[in-house]
């Protein structure tokens, strides 16, 4: 046999493969663009509907700045259509009320929010309807040591029990009460605080700490202090009542940190690490009742 027989014979016996079909791949990567095209187009058309809210939202509270807007759930076109809307966040930072309080963060919860598409997108938030609301105002620790003049002031959380008593066994710890804080849907109208300021005294730098009680009026937030630690090298030293008389009244005051948002009424007070925290709550109100932070109502 002929070697061009053989190399014939090798040839047909081999088969041609054929290429595979592209099809399902090219059908799978436009899916996955188009998808990424609408999820684009989704957070974009969200981006401007977040941009009217805020701006009217800086209009109706007489902020400084447009505060920041967060419409939660996806995808966002469903609802813009629907026109329902299940949770958006407004927060604000670094609102001033007077000229003590520099520093608010101002925060509010809407759910069940009813708005008209055409009348977001030309911001005419007037008419918007929100069915639960939450709001809160968050004093920070600076804005509290320069109403008391002591500008390095600490707060943190303390328990009420140990406030008053200060015995060792009604402690509880910051993560504790702080884990008993976020587990609450509503704030009581008391909290227990720990205030401490840095100061010399007698040419020695010394830590004096109060334990107090927050309590929300229908005007402001009081803080009454109950008593006092000074810290040293040593450990801490329970201040003498003769001694006391004459240190607490330094570390009481009244806040009045201004309305919350859309005039919603305060109901409870708390305590977190570097801040007071004052909430309140109201259902079925427009968006048109918001106002100016002036004072509590």
């Amino acid at each position: 046999m002929s070697n061009a027989v053989r190399d014939g014979a090798r040839t047909g016996a081999a088969p041609r493969r054929k290429r595979p079909r592209r099809t399902g791949t090219k059908l799978l990567v436009f899916l996955v663009t188009f998808g990424a095209l609408l999820v684009a187009a989704d957070f974009g058309f969200a981006a401007v509907a977040e941009h009217q809210v805020s701006q009217q939202t800086r209009e109706q509270l007489n902020l400084n700045d447009d505060p920041a807007v967060t419409i939660h759930g996806f995808p966002f076109t469903t609802q813009a259509l629907g026109g329902e809307y299940e949770h958006i966040t407004l927060s604000a930072d670094g609102v001033a009320v007077r000229d003590t309080l520099r520093n608010l963060h101002l925060i509010a919860e809407l759910r069940d929010v009813t708005a008209p598409l055409n009348d977001v997108l030309e911001g005419n938030t007037d008419a918007i309807e929100i069915g639960e609301l939450e709001g809160k105002i968050k004093i920070r620790q600076r804005d509290i040591g320069r109403l008391i003049k002591l500008p390095n002031l600490d707060i943190e959380p303390a328990a009420e029990a140990y406030v008053k008593s200060g015995d060792e066994k009604d402690k509880v710890s910051v993560a504790d009460l702080d884990k008993r804080r976020d587990a609450m849907d509503d704030f009581p109208e008391t909290a227990g605080v720990r205030l401490a300021a840095t100061t010399r005294i007698a040419g020695t730098q010394t830590e004096i700490v109060a334990y107090g009680i927050l309590e929300l009026t229908e005007t402001s937030v009081a803080i009454e202090p109950h008593r006092l630690e000074i810290g040293h090298e040593n450990g801490r030293t329970v201040v003498p009542p003769q001694v006391r008389q004459n240190l607490l009244p330094q570390f009481r005051t009244t806040i009045s940190p201004g309305s919350l948002p859309f005039n919603v009424r305060p109901s409870g007070v708390a305590v977190q690490q570097g801040a007071v925290i004052v909430q309140g709550k109201a259902n079925n109100v427009t968006f048109a009742e918001g106002a100016a932070l002036t004072s509590f109502k």
